[in-house]
Parts: C-alpha cells; sequence; structure tokens
C-alpha cells in the first residue's frame, strides 16, 4: 500500500513538473475560432428581429449601424412584391437628389443562411457595402473584417437600383408592412425610427390601412400609437398620412386603377 502511495505521488510530481501556469502573453490578442465572415445589411423589414429571425435558421443577433451617403445610394419605396404591393429598396438619386445616410442593422449570415434569406429577397442583387462606408451607431462595433452585404433591388432596364417604379393603386404601399419595418426600428429607440422615417423617400397617396381590424389596431399592435405618431409628424411621411385609406375607401377611391 506504502510502494502504491508512493508511486502515485511521484507520478503526480512528474506531472505537476511539466505543467505551468498560462502567461497573460499566451492568450492576449486570441480571437475565438470559427467567426462569421459574411454580414447582411437589413434596412427594411430585416431590421425587425421577428421577420429576420423567421427567416434565418436560429436566432440571430444584429447591432444598429448606418451606411454613408458615399455609398451612393437612397431607401426608397421602390420595390414591387410579386403579391401586389411596394416594399423598400436601394436606388440611385435621380436628377436633382443627393445620395443620402441609411441607418439599418448589421447582423452575421453564413453558410445555409446566406441562402435563406437570397432566397427571401428574390429580385434584389447582393451588393457589397465597403467597411469604410458603414458605422456603427451604438456601443456595439463594426466588424474590423469580413464582407457586408445589402440586398438592392434590379431595375426594368437590369440596372441595380435604376428605373424602378414607385407606388400605384395596384402596388400600394401597406401599413402592415410599415408596422413591421418600425416595429423593428423602434427596438433601438424612437430617435432611430424617426430616422428612418426622414431618410425614405417616395411615399405615396397609394397608402393602404391593411392592418388587421385597422378601425381597433390596438387589439393586434401594441405600438400602433407610436407608429402613427411617427408617420403623422414626421416628413416626408407626414405629407401623405392624411391619405392613407381604410380598404373599403381605397377601393372607392382608386377603383378606376384597380379595374383591370
Amino acid at each position: 500500500m506504502l510502494r502504491r502511495t508512493l508511486l502515485v505521488e511521484a507520478g503526480l510530481f512528474f506531472v505537476l513538473s511539466l505543467w505551468h501556469p498560462a502567461s497573460a502573453e499566451e492568450w492576449w490578442g486570441k480571437k475565438l475560432a470559427n467567426q462569421p465572415e459574411n454580414f447582411l445589411f437589413g434596412y427594411g423589414s430585416l431590421i425587425n428581429t421577428a421577420s429576420r429571425d423567421a427567416t434565418a435558421a436560429k436566432p440571430v443577433h444584429a447591432i444598429p449601424v448606418r451606411i454613408s451617403a458615399s455609398f451612393g445610394f437612397v431607401r426608397a419605396w421602390v420595390d414591387r412584391s410579386a403579391t401586389g404591393f411596394t416594399a423598400l429598396g436601394l436606388r440611385r438619386p435621380v436628377a436633382g437628389e443627393s445620395a443620402m445616410t441609411v441607418n439599418g442593422v448589421l447582423y452575421p449570415v453564413d453558410g445555409a443562411d446566406m441562402s435563406l434569406f437570397d432566397r427571401r429577397e428574390a429580385g434584389y442583387a447582393r451588393v457589397d457595402v465597403p467597411l469604410d462606408a458603414i458605422e456603427a451607431v451604438s456601443w456595439q462595433q463594426v466588424p474590423a473584417t469580413g464582407k457586408i452585404w445589402v440586398y438592392i433591388p434590379i431595375g426594368r432596364n437590369g440596372k441595380i437600383g435604376e428605373d424602378l417604379p414607385v407606388a400605384s393603386a395596384t402596388y400600394p404601399l401597406l401599413q402592415s408592412y410599415i408596422d413591421v419595418v418600425l416595429d423593428g426600428a423602434l427596438e433601438y429607440s424612437w430617435d432611430f425610427a424617426r430616422e428612418l422615417v426622414e431618410t425614405t423617400q417616395d411615399w405615396s397617396p397609394y397608402w393602404l390601412n391593411d392592418r388587421e381590424l385597422p378601425r381597433r389596431p390596438w387589439v393586434f399592435d401594441r405600438n400602433y400609437a407610436e407608429e402613427d405618431q411617427l408617420l403623422r409628424e414626421t416628413q416626408p411621411a407626414a405629407g401623405h398620412f392624411d391619405e392613407r385609406l381604410l380598404p373599403e375607401v381605397f377601393a372607392v377611391r382608386h377603383g378606376h386603377s384597380l379595374r383591370p
């Protein structure tokens, strides 16, 4: 028994003689393995966590950011969905207009998730954004390396962000879609949501209030009052807010344009 104990102690001493505590230099500067290399910038419904997570394979954290006007685009209501409404897109400035900053969110996406978002954004081209054209707007910083991508609609002339149609009676702005976008922006702050409205162009009199129970919006949308206040008080949306119509009124007002 004594011999066995001595052997165990000798073995333990040998192991301890080989071990030495790690120094700070051995760990400082080391990054975790398998870090994301691709990131998406969302500036419309992708700002909304629930909407974004409905596409991703698993919940994904996003940070609020802003793209510089040097990128050369304007956020506007210029993408016609095949289901019959006009969504947000980025377009080139028109004559007499300058490119604008675009606030939104940045989140990592790799592997199968990228193809899922590509499928969701069918009709858009995925374009890379220079790292020096995007800034963080909170304490969370933009990645120092990797590729940043954004989806931009392809115009009728086949060019990215050009010759894009605005809203019409058959492709109106939908309040339900606007609510998703604003709910996402309000996850970050009131000012972030206000900036989004101020930096979005091509608001339209073809604006359909398609909320579930639009005459009693509080039943299904706890943020409806904030959303309406933002739209009512913030230009350029405010210029068309009073033209937002309930479905039955929209049909009467714009019925001549809806006939086949």
